[in-house]
């Protein structure tokens, strides 16, 4: 798959990464996308991912899967710091 089928979620408002979402589908007819987060931004992806296929594709897209998995790195002081992560894949009907 390519990569600029991937949208990061992260700290921008809601609303445009349901807006990117949306344009995926409708301008680049995208057959699946990936939306990833890390930590406290997951539960803003399922938020996304739930009002782009209820409200916005209603009928068209569906969730296709939804992998979690963690990450470990060092933080700035130099501990092991390890943090959730999520990436919802979904797809054309």
């Amino acid at each position: 798959m390519a990569s600029d089928n991937a949208i990061f979620i992260g700290t921008k408002p809601f609303m445009n990464y349901v807006t990117a979402v949306v344009m995926q589908f409708t301008t680049k007819n995208a057959e699946e996308i990936i939306l990833k987060a890390r930590g406290k931004f997951i539960s803003r992806a399922v938020d996304v991912a739930e009002v782009a296929r209820k409200r916005f594709l209603e009928g068209q897209v569906d969730i296709k899967t939804i992998n979690i998995d963690s990450e470990e790195f060092k933080n700035k002081e130099g501990r092991q710091v390890r943090v959730s992560t999520i990436e919802i894949t979904l797809a054309r009907k």
